[in-house]
């Protein structure tokens, strides 16, 4: 397995994410479809992004291009200081492992396991000991110590994604992605979650990525990119 060893820069100002020219194109029934063209941005150290963009605008698949679910037609995406096209799929998935965080629209729990054993999971296939006190500790700091028991059909949306957060957070990633982390919220349960994943960005010192409808949650981050039809039509 081509494992790398990386030490994540966490340098004010540092490039945390490089995109590169990047195009993504798919062939289907009709030919050739282009999703991506020349992308170019990079993403300092703790620096919060927001995507966004209409339905069918490439925001997710970006997202997975950065985070190495996907690889580039052409350009290059450099995360945490490794090419990703220079990695094989072993590679990325390590690279996954050891030092990015994902939270999704959907929540992606694992049904038949508690929500404790969901924050266990990473901890678990990363190594190192103390996975159950460190689950435990996060689950209690999202807002979840009596509910550790439950299992996903038992919890609220709002309690899912508490418990998606709490396994994002809980190997320190030094890169979280979040896809629509809010579209499966009432407003009011989405305000709070928005709080509670700034905040926990703030005492880890992760850079956030967002994929975002959400207006007010792309506002609440330090940039924005937008995207139409495959390219990046504004920035502030």
């Amino acid at each position: 397995m081509n494992t790398p060893t990386i030490t994540p820069s966490s340098a004010p100002g540092a490039h945390l994410i490089a995109v590169e020219r990047v195009a993504k194109s798919v062939t289907g029934p009709q030919g050739e479809l282009q999703i991506l063209d020349d992308i170019n941005f990079a993403i300092a150290a703790r620096e919060r992004l927001a995507v966004t963009g209409v339905s069918g605008s490439g925001k997710s698949t970006l997202l997975g291009l950065m985070a190495g679910l996907d690889t580039v037609s052409s350009g290059r995406i450099t995360l945490l200081g490794h090419d990703l096209a220079t990695l094989d799929e072993d590679g990325r998935a390590a690279l996954r492992r050891d030092h990015v965080g994902f939270v999704f629209q959907a929540f992606h729990l694992v049904q038949s396991f508690t929500a404790l054993e969901n924050v266990m999971l990473p901890l678990e296939l990363k190594g190192g000991g103390d996975a159950r006190r460190v689950a435990a500790e996060l689950l209690g700091r999202v807002g979840l110590g009596a509910r550790m028991d439950h299992f996903p059909r038992q919890l609220s949306g709002g309690e899912q994604q508490r418990v998606a957060l709490a396994r994002a957070f809980c190997t320190s990633p030094a890169v979280l992605f979040a896809d629509e982390p809010t579209g499966n919220l009432d407003a009011r349960t989405a305000e709070s979650v928005v709080e509670l994943l700034f905040d926990l960005n703030d005492e880890f010192g992760t850079t956030l990525v967002i994929v975002t409808h959400d207006d007010r949650l792309a506002g609440a981050c330090g940039r924005r990119i937008a995207l139409d039809g495959g390219r990046i039509v504004g920035a502030s």
